[in-house]
């Protein structure tokens, strides 16, 4: 086997040395990626990150699965245009809609999306029922509804699935302890446990923001513990795993860093990230084009 060129190890070294110190994009219909964000923070903590918030299209749960695709497409444009090496989809909606796109469109990029837990959650579960709280597009895409025949086939646990209709436009509005969110999670949560469901998967990013509202609505409804199932910190334990593998790791004395972008207000996003994983960021709007064809993607290279 011929050597490598000293000038070209160098180079490529190099290349892939940039790359890493390169950022991570991560993006969500509104401000439920942010309870993702808190835990690759927490695991990543040298990382460069940017957020986008398409808000201006919250919820995606309500939305035809073809826009949400495009509109997920146009996001991941910009974040690769602003140099980020790797994705987070950190939304479940957006997942069932566009990962496959996303990654045909990037082939060579770490991609880490987010599904409901279900293969935990049926783990966990003594009874053998499990509720799953999501958007109706979860819910109802193939790629959610095959992972779902697949874990129940071999587990033989019954998921008794229980779309959220409203919960994200509240849980966006910001206060997280308002009736109205109360109401809905009583109005979705109550019959899942009488059906007997003893663990209870929160299949949207959004959900883990009010999980002590959620948990209090258990309480209530009885003394019967139910185990709560959030997906966030494995979707962190990937990505690490992916950039390692990679060689796309931030240098460990790196400084952190951290960008947002809003399709709708720039204060409002402002606002969720101090009241929610409190950081303050700089925020700013962008418009985010629809594209009406997939054209070729970014070039995206290691430099091996």
């Amino acid at each position: 086997m011929n050597a490598v060129p000293g000038s070209v190890a160098t180079s490529v070294a190099t290349s892939v040395a940039v790359l890493g110190n390169a950022p991570i994009g991560i993006f969500d219909s509104g401000v439920g990626g942010l309870s993702v964000l808190r835990h690759i923070r927490a695991q990543l903590p040298h990382e460069h990150l940017l957020y986008v918030a398409d808000a201006g299209y919250a919820p995606y749960g309500d939305k035809p699965e073809e826009l949400v695709a495009q509109r997920s497409l146009s996001i991941a444009a910009f974040l690769v245009e602003r140099g980020a090496k790797a994705l987070v989809v950190a939304c479940n909606t957006a997942t069932v809609g566009a990962i496959k796109a996303l990654r045909a469109a990037y082939p060579d990029m770490p991609i880490v999306g987010v599904e409901p837990g279900l293969k935990p959650a049926a783990a966990a579960s003594a009874s053998g029922k499990v509720g799953v709280l999501a958007t109706y597009v979860t819910l109802h895409g193939a790629k959610f509804l095959a992972l779902r025949e697949q874990v129940s086939a071999a587990t033989g646990v019954d998921f008794l699935l229980q779309p959220c209709v409203g919960l994200v436009d509240q849980i966006e509005l910001g206060d997280l302890g308002s009736s109205e969110i109360e109401a809905l999670l009583r109005r979705y949560i109550t019959p899942l446990l009488e059906q007997g469901a003893d663990t209870i998967v929160l299949g949207c990013t959004h959900y883990p923001l009010v999980r002590a509202t959620i948990e209090q609505v258990i309480a209530d409804a009885g003394d019967k513990p139910v185990a709560l199932v959030d997906t966030g910190d494995a979707v962190a334990r990937q990505l690490a795993r992916l950039l390692a593998q990679a060689g796309l790791l931030h240098a460990a004395d790196g400084t952190p860093g951290l960008d947002a972008f809003t399709s709708a207000s720039a204060t409002a996003l402002a606002t969720a990230f101090s009241n929610l994983v409190g950081l303050t960021p700089p925020v700013a709007e962008v418009t985010f084009a629809v594209p009406v064809a997939t054209g070729p993607a970014p070039a995206f290279s290691t430099g091996q």
